[in-house]
C-alpha cells in the first residue's frame, strides 16, 4: 500500500492511501460535527412506538436545514438517508415503518457529506428497557470502540486497532465479526485504507499523520457468522443472537488521533450506562 497527497488524488477510489493536511482536518472537523449533531438530536426521538422511517425521514430533514447531504441515500441504490439496524441486524438495516418495541436496541449510522467532506459516525440506542445481556452487549461494544481509537498513533499499524478489539471482546465472551471493517474516508464516502477489527499487532498498514478512517467494530453476544437478507443490504447474525456497534471517524495525529464525531454534549456513551 503506498501513500500519497490528498491534494494530487481526485476523483474515485485510487488504491492509495491518502495523506490530508490542515485543511482536510478543519473539514473533517465540520463534517463530523454535524454528523455528531444529528446523532444526539435522534436521543429522544427513539422510543418504543416510533418507526425507523421516522427517524430517516428526521435526519434528511435535519441535514438539509444544516447545508448538508446524507451520504449513504442512493448509495449503490440504497434507499434510505441512514441505516438503522435493530437487535440481531448487525449493520446496514433499512428503515422501514414497523414501530420499535420495549426493548429494542438498535445502532443508527448517519454519513452526513458537507462542503464535500464526509462524517460517518453510528451509536447505539434502547427504545425503553433493554434487556440486562442487552445492555452489557453494548457496553462491551462501547469499549470496543474506545481501545480501538486508542491503539491510534503515528508509527503504529492498523493491526493494532483489530488486536486491541479483539482481544478486549473475546475476553469479554462476545466475537468480533470479520465480514464487515472500517474505511478511509475524506472526500470520498469510502476509500483507502480498510480497517479490520480483530488482528495482530504491527500487522497492516503503517500509520501516518494525515490519514482519515473510520473505526467501527461490530460485536455479536454469539456467534461472528453473519448472513445478508435478500434486500441485498440488510446483514444479521446467522445465530440471531442480539449484536452491537459503535463508529467513530478519526484523523490521525503527528502525536496521536482525533476524533471528529465526538458529541458535543456527551451523548455518545452507552445509553442507560450507570
Amino acid at each position: 500500500m503506498t501513500y500519497v497527497d490528498s491534494s494530487s488524488v481526485t476523483g474515485r477510489r485510487s488504491g492509495h492511501i491518502k495523506l490530508h493536511g490542515p485543511e482536510g482536518f478543519e473539514g473533517m472537523r465540520r463534517a463530523g460535527q454535524i454528523t455528531a449533531r444529528a446523532l444526539d438530536a435522534l436521543v429522544p426521538l427513539v422510543k418504543p412506538g416510533v418507526t425507523t422511517a421516522a427517524l430517516d425521514k428526521f435526519v434528511f430533514e435535519y441535514g438539509r436545514d444544516h447545508g448538508a447531504y446524507p451520504a449513504p441515500l442512493h448509495y449503490k441504490g440504497y434507499p434510505r438517508s441512514i441505516c438503522t439496524s435493530i437487535n440481531h441486524v448487525v449493520c446496514h438495516g433499512i428503515p422501514d415503518d414497523k414501530p420499535l418495541r420495549d426493548g429494542d436496541i438498535l445502532n443508527i449510522d448517519v454519513t452526513f457529506v458537507l462542503d464535500g467532506w464526509h462524517g460517518d459516525a453510528s451509536r447505539m440506542y434502547v427504545a425503553g428497557n433493554p434487556s440486562r445481556r442487552a445492555q452489557r452487549l453494548i457496553e462491551v461494544t462501547y469499549e470496543c470502540l474506545l481501545r480501538g481509537v486508542a491503539a491510534v498513533r503515528p508509527g503504529g499499524h492498523i493491526g493494532d486497532i483489530g488486536h486491541a478489539i479483539q482481544v478486549y471482546a473475546e475476553a469479554e465472551r462476545c466475537s468480533v465479526v470479520r465480514d464487515f471493517c472500517g474505511h478511509g474516508l475524506g472526500r470520498l464516502f469510502h476509500d483507502e485504507p480498510n480497517v479490520l477489527h480483530a488482528g495482530k499487532r504491527g500487522d497492516g498498514a503503517p500509520l501516518k499523520p494525515g490519514m482519515f478512517f473510520t473505526i467501527e467494530p461490530m460485536i455479536n453476544l454469539g456467534g461472528a457468522a453473519v448472513k445478508v437478507l435478500s434486500d441485498g443490504w440488510t446483514a444479521v447474525t446467522r445465530d440471531r443472537s442480539l449484536s452491537a456497534q459503535f463508529e467513530h471517524t478519526v484523523g490521525v495525529t503527528e502525536t496521536g488521533v482525533e476524533v471528529f464525531t465526538l458529541s458535543p454534549a456527551g451523548l455518545d456513551r452507552p445509553p442507560l450506562a450507570s
